[in-house]
């Protein structure tokens, strides 16, 4: 079959690498790609919400899968897109429909949607401009540290975490009354601040069925020790050594099952990946937020420890048969690490040359914000490759990517050296 691939990050290399392996994939695009997925598949420059042109050129090249990489296109409704066109009507599109992506596009619908489901999760009520007044009453009813949430889509940094009370009604005020995040805030989400580790729980659903892939952690923050600002995700675990068999036992019961049963009762229509980014207070796990596309960088270490045919299980997730496949996962470790551009996530330069790839050995490097250009591989984004290793246990794969990274050099490259260090 010919399939499509949204996105040009880390996940969307990880996910071509991963289906250019299966026999049953005769020609991949990825739009609009990098310099990652130009090797082994065919980048078309269109954008992810160019709707029109993506309809171009599934008919023009006979798709018969579009795999959605990013949250933006399925929130804006692509997946609703193709099913109210006749023809493409037929095309298999791997993401929810606009209805149940607003569990990640709305962080009020994501919390209403819990509290209504009874699956655990953080106290929080919603603001906007007209009721910061009430915000303010609120935070003073909490304990520090304050969470403050853009409700929309803020690209990962519409999160704040605040240990001081004027700071925090600060920008509460800063994110509604002056539009710190756009139309993303117009609206703010408070909770109650949960202390604990944090994890991501990755399920695979068909609507009905459900399908749990390894679990993995991410590190959000710029500097060593978690410190500093939050970015799109440093690097990343898998599996979590913390998670124990029946700690795994609770998150299925109390979180997946209420989660795939509540899109039933809810009727959200949901074909695609559910990212339950979770953390464990004492020995519970309570949900932190729902994306609804796989997690970057956590899909370099969850792809790649997936035996199975990835397109096998994509076309069982579209034909509704997912009860039918029986997941098998590579028992080694992986880890993978995010080499950055100097100045993210804040004003960084881009075309800057990336050399040493061919000298990888034993791990695989991702591209993310990646190009060619001019027959050279240059930076295009804030994340630019990210270092997957496997080994027998977590630490021995991480000494692997630190040793493979050492090969690689972009002008102002980045990298966290703890990776795994909190484990």
């Amino acid at each position: 079959m010919n399939i499509l691939i949204l996105g040009s990050g880390g996940r969307e290399h990880t996910f071509a690498w991963k289906i250019a392996q299966s026999p049953l994939c005769k020609n991949l695009f990825v739009a609009p790609g990098n310099s990652g997925t130009s090797e082994i598949a065919t980048n078309v420059n269109i954008g992810v919400n160019d709707f029109q042109s993506i309809k171009e050129l599934v008919l023009q090249k006979h798709i018969d899968m579009v795999v959605v990489g990013p949250e933006d296109p399925l929130v804006l409704g692509i997946h609703d897109f193709f099913l109210n066109d006749e023809a493409l009507r037929h095309v298999s599109v791997i993401g929810p429909q606009e209805k149940a992506a607003q569990l990640e596009g709305s962080k009020e619908f994501a919390k209403e949607f819990l509290f209504r489901h009874h699956i655990p999760t953080a106290a929080y009520e919603s603001f906007t401009a007209e009721t910061v007044e009430n915000g303010y009453k609120f935070l003073e009813t909490l304990k520090p540290p304050y969470v403050l949430k853009a409700d929309g889509l803020a690209a990962g940094k519409g999160v704040v975490i605040l240990n001081n009370l004027e700071e925090a009604k600060a920008e509460l005020k800063s994110m509604l009354v002056d539009a710190k995040f756009g139309k993303a805030s117009t609206k703010v989400v408070i909770e109650e601040f949960l202390d604990g580790i944090e994890l991501s729980c990755f399920v695979l659903t068909d609507g009905k069925n459900y399908k749990i892939l390894p679990t993995a952690k991410d590190y959000k923050r710029i500097g060593e020790g978690d410190t500093g600002l939050n970015t799109g995700g440093m690097g990343a675990v898998s599996p979590v050594p913390f998670a124990t068999d029946e700690f795994l036992n609770k998150i299925e019961e109390r979180i997946v099952k209420p989660t795939i049963k509540g899109f039933q009762k809810d009727s959200l229509p949901y074909k695609g990946f559910v990212f339950i980014g979770l953390i464990k207070v004492g020995d519970d796990p309570k949900v932190i937020e729902y994306n609804v596309r796989m997690g970057d960088p956590e899909t370099e270490v969850v792809l790649p420890r997936l035996k199975n045919d990835f397109v096998e299980i994509l076309q069982a997730m579209a034909d509704g048969t997912l009860d039918e496949v029986n997941i098998e996962i590579d028992e080694r470790a992986a880890t993978t690490i995010m080499l950055v551009s100097g100045g993210y996530p804040e004003a960084y330069e881009k075309g800057k040359e990336i050399t040493g790839i061919d000298a990888v050995n034993g791990s695989i490097p991702f591209h993310a914000g990646a190009i060619n250009k001019d027959g050279k591989v240059v930076t295009s984004g804030g994340r630019v490759m990210a270092m997957t290793s496997y080994g027998n246990t977590y630490q021995e794969a991480i000494k692997k990517s630190y040793q493979n990274i050492e090969k690689l050099h972009f002008d102002k490259m980045y990298y966290r050296k703890d990776i795994g260090f909190d484990l």
